[in-house]
């Protein structure tokens, strides 16, 4: 089960790359709904989680989603939506909506939750939209950690809130 709580797919292949602010594991499905492979969750490992890892795996999506993290922890160019082409169909329609949605704040900006409930036209859906930012199973590459509070203060992020910060350094780091 991945820190958005959704189950593993049967045909799970995984590749941990060493980032600046910690271990990154990469997980992909080899074969959804269309038989195609599908990028099914990105996110942080805290140390406790680390157990007997293996980058044995093989698979031209992990290694297109390894070369694209490498790139941006670099600050070099990088293109996400390489990877977005093959994003798993996981989520309801509303939070895809809100995942697209946090495609869109520029790189080295923040939005609060309301900003971004405004942008994808329900202003009332604040709630509905940190939820949503809460499930994203893509971190970084569908950047929900550019959502902050309303008074500018960071909340919840499941790779915790000191990598938070950290993704918010560095990016604003890369646009000076």
């Amino acid at each position: 089960m991945s820190a958005v709580k959704q189950a593993m797919p049967i045909s799970l292949l995984t590749r941990w790359i060493k980032s600046p602010i910690g271990l990154i594991e990469i997980g992909i499905n080899t074969k959804d709904e269309k038989g195609d492979a599908s990028l099914w969750y990105v996110e942080l490992i805290a140390k406790e989680q680390i157990k007997n890892l293996h980058n044995d795996d093989k698979h031209p999506l992990l290694d297109l989603a390894q070369t694209q993290l490498d790139c941006y922890f670099k600050g070099q160019s990088y293109n996400f939506d390489l990877l977005l082409e093959f994003q798993s169909s996981y989520g309801t329609k509303f939070q895809k909506q809100v995942w697209h949605a946090l495609t869109k704040i520029p790189l080295g900006e923040t939005w609060s939750y309301g900003q971004l409930a405004a942008f994808i036209n329900n202003p009332k859906a604040v709630r509905a939209v940190g939820a949503a930012n809460g499930k994203n199973p893509l971190a970084i590459v569908v950047p929900c950690h550019r959502v902050i509070g309303a008074n500018g203060t960071l909340t919840g992020y499941a790779g915790g809130l000191d990598n938070k910060q950290k993704l918010l350094d560095f990016e604003k780091s890369l646009v000076r």
